[in-house]
């Protein structure tokens, strides 16, 4: 029992320590105005693809969430501004799960860009919600940078692949499942 206990708490932690690393790195970005480039989710896909959705969910969330908070405060859109990083996270951890946790590059490449697609039509969509809200909508403002934000996706996407799998190594001493049984990243 002390074992499961013990892998247990490892997750916990590592969680709480992915979601203080979303929020910092979220201030470690380039902005654009209507266009954001961070790698603010790379602790989000490390969680998710360590331990699956509700791990990537909560770490987007949670993260998300008190970058909101630190940044902008409880507003009316709060919760549609923490929802894509949830998705991100539950997407790719769900499909780890579907994958034994056993990703190649091309499967780590595939989840991460459609996440990043979905993350910008969700974020594209939240921003306009948020414009004629607050009233600051602009054609040009909310879909101006559109095809600009998708590549800016695909690219931070690359990027993870790039350097996930020197990262999971060293990570996924934290899996549940014994040494001999623990991913293997090809």
């Amino acid at each position: 029992m002390k074992g499961v206990f013990s892998m247990k708490t490892k997750k916990l932690v590592l969680n709480a320590l992915f979601i203080a690393m979303h929020v910092v790195l979220c201030y470690v970005s380039i902005n654009l105005g209507n266009m954001v480039i961070t790698v603010s989710g790379l602790p989000i896909v490390i969680g998710a693809m360590l331990f699956g959705p509700s791990a990537g969910l909560e770490i987007g969330l949670i993260g998300s969430f008190l970058n909101q908070m630190l940044k902008y405060g409880l507003t009316p859109t709060t919760i549609l501004w923490i929802l894509p990083a949830g998705v991100k996270g539950l997407m790719i951890g769900a499909y780890a799960k579907h994958k034994n946790f056993k990703l190649n590059v091309k499967q780590m490449t595939f989840i991460t860009i459609l996440s990043a697609l979905v993350v910008t039509t969700m974020n594209t969509a939240i921003m306009y919600i948020d414009s004629k809200i607050y009233g600051y909508y602009s054609f040009a403002y909310v879909f101006g940078m559109i095809v600009w934000r998708y590549l800016s996706g695909i690219v931070t996407s690359i990027v993870y692949v790039a350097v996930i799998p020197m990262l999971m190594k060293h990570i996924a001493v934290f899996r549940d499942t014994p040494a001999e049984e623990s991913r293997q990243i090809s």
